[in-house]
């Protein structure tokens, strides 16, 4: 489960993160500048900044690769519609979906369409920046110290970020929020697209996004080109 810190931890949270903020050039996202569609959404938010503020550590990462899931989509939890396992997806654009995947690991989406309606964006990899504090928090975390393997690939990414159900339902844009989405700390390169990854319902289509030659794009190194 998340950690949820006293209330004098998160006012000491809150205070550090700021200055945090401040060093790395992180705006927190306004709801008003995700665009109102899905596969839309997929796009603008590469090279966007995930952060997760914890007791211990400042975690970000730069979003590198997403996929979109889109209504009418066979491949999509809200295929057959709203139930209570998947409520989260048809909050207003800008609030996290959360599940656990083959009872293994948990998978971290953003919701993406008008409240009411199902879309969803599932964040697929990221690249860990600064603070180092956070780098190392994400290590211990993972159990790893490869840098590159880190939070490449959704389950990696949840486990490096600490993301589980709790997070469920979280408004991503709201002052606040532990775990959110920021502006990008630098240019953004260029965008590729190709089909989707590991699923075999709608595989055809040309929903997954991510930044031309990071290597910190999931997949074999043809799909990162």
């Amino acid at each position: 489960m998340a950690e949820k810190p006293h209330r004098s931890v998160r006012r000491r949270l809150s205070r550090r993160s700021s200055r945090q903020r401040r060093v790395l050039g992180i705006r927190r996202l306004r709801r008003s500048e995700l665009p109102v569609e899905t596969v839309a959404l997929a796009k603008f938010l590469i090279g966007k900044t995930l952060v997760r503020e914890t007791p211990r550590a400042i975690v970000a990462g730069r979003i590198v690769e997403t996929e979109a899931y889109v209504e009418g989509d066979a491949a999509a939890h809200f295929y057959r519609g709203p139930t209570k396992r998947n409520r989260s997806i048809y909050l207003e654009r800008g609030h996290s979906y959360v599940y656990f995947c083959y009872g293994t690991h948990f998978m971290f989406n953003v919701s993406a369409e008008r409240a009411g309606k199902g879309g969803g964006v599932l964040i697929r990899a990221l690249e860990p920046i600064e603070p180092l504090e956070g780098i190392e928090w994400m290590k211990k975390r993972r159990g790893t110290g490869r840098l590159l393997d880190l939070a490449r690939g959704p389950g990696r990414l949840a486990q490096a970020l600490g993301i589980s159900r709790w997070h469920d339902g979280l408004d991503l844009t709201a002052r606040g929020s532990e775990l959110w989405l920021g502006t990008a700390v630098r240019e953004t390169g260029d965008i590729g697209e190709s089909v989707r990854i590991g699923i075999t319902k709608d595989a055809h289509r040309v929903l997954r996004f991510y930044e031309r030659g990071n290597p910190y794009v999931s997949g074999r190194k043809g799909m990162r080109s």
